[in-house]
């Protein structure tokens, strides 16, 4: 995986707000939404997202720089077959906590104490835990989904995200992980949800936040437009003399709580904007234009 410095485009040492800022230029022009049949402008979005992930972690970025996890998260010594690509346990594997440097130690140990072969009858252990790492798209997570993941030995597992899974949030596939020893079950996987970041949808608790662009004209004279929600656009009624930083809010609009089922809002905030093209009718009338009572925006912020 390309590095995450490389990825976003910044340097080493850039703060957190210029990695944050990065992305965001980034994820604007790279969205799948606005590049619908566009690849590897999607693979592109996907990159960044993950890059952004891993930086925007103080942690995850102090283990990056120091070399003890790749651009994917994964820790560097577990990445040579499959036994350490998955991590194991926090006490370790059965040959472990026996007192045996590897599993194969501890077969051999096993084939000798039973005449120099190994009788599967004779015995049985379950197999060692393993856990991963899955990015996940932000709508995906809020609106639950199916993934398919294959693990380094070729083996796909699927994996259902539930509806409103949380960042960090950890899924338990019984029966997945290591195998057993001498006919013993399997172990269980662990996996690890990171959510990427939306392009323009942010999640506090189960509340939505959205920034919405509108006109001049929609701010002033008011009326209906189409916004953006997790499940599809919706109409919402402007109100005439809108501002930027006027905020309305859509019941029920938001993420579902997994624990209660009741669904967070979706708040919107307008931004005003001006024409991108110039426009000679609106600034001749607002050379001419005297408002009835004159206003002074940044007074409190001048005092």
């Amino acid at each position: 995986m390309t590095d995450p410095y490389e990825t976003l485009g910044v340097e080493r040492t850039a703060s957190e707000q210029e990695i944050k800022s990065a992305f965001k230029k980034l994820a604007r022009q790279l969205h799948p939404d606005l590049h619908p049949d566009d690849k590897q402008a999607e693979t592109r979005f996907k990159n960044i997202s993950a890059a952004y992930d891993l930086l925007k972690d103080k942690e995850r970025r102090r283990r990056f720089d120091a070399g003890e996890i790749d651009a994917a998260g994964q820790e560097k010594p577990q990445q040579r077959y499959y036994r350490e690509y998955a991590s194991q346990s926090p006490y370790g594997s059965h040959a472990q906590q026996d007192g045996f440097a590897s599993q194969e130690d501890l077969e051999e140990f096993l084939a000798g104490a039973f005449g120099g072969r190994r009788r599967s009858g004779d015995f049985q252990a379950r197999g060692a835990d393993a856990s991963y790492v899955l990015p996940v798209e932000f709508l995906e997570a809020a609106r639950g989904a199916q993934r398919s993941v294959t693990l380094p030995d070729g083996k796909s597992l699927k994996v259902t995200i539930p509806e409103g899974a949380e960042d960090r949030q950890m899924l338990r596939l019984k029966g997945q992980g290591m195998p057993g020893f001498g006919g013993g079950p399997a172990g269980d996987a662990y996996v690890e949800l990171h959510i990427e970041p939306h392009a323009f949808f942010t999640r506090k608790d189960d509340d939505v936040h959205v920034v919405v662009p509108v006109t001049i004209q929609e701010a002033v004279l008011g009326g209906k437009i189409a916004v953006p929600t997790i499940n599809g656009p919706v109409n919402v009624t402007i109100p005439k003399g809108a501002n930027s930083g006027t905020k309305m809010r859509l019941k029920e609009k938001g993420i579902r709580n997994r624990r209660t089922g009741n669904r967070g809002h979706q708040y919107v905030e307008l931004k005003v904007v001006a024409p991108q093209e110039e426009e000679p009718e609106l600034i001749e009338f607002l050379k001419k234009w005297q408002p009835r009572k004159t206003q002074d925006p940044r007074r409190e912020m001048l005092k």
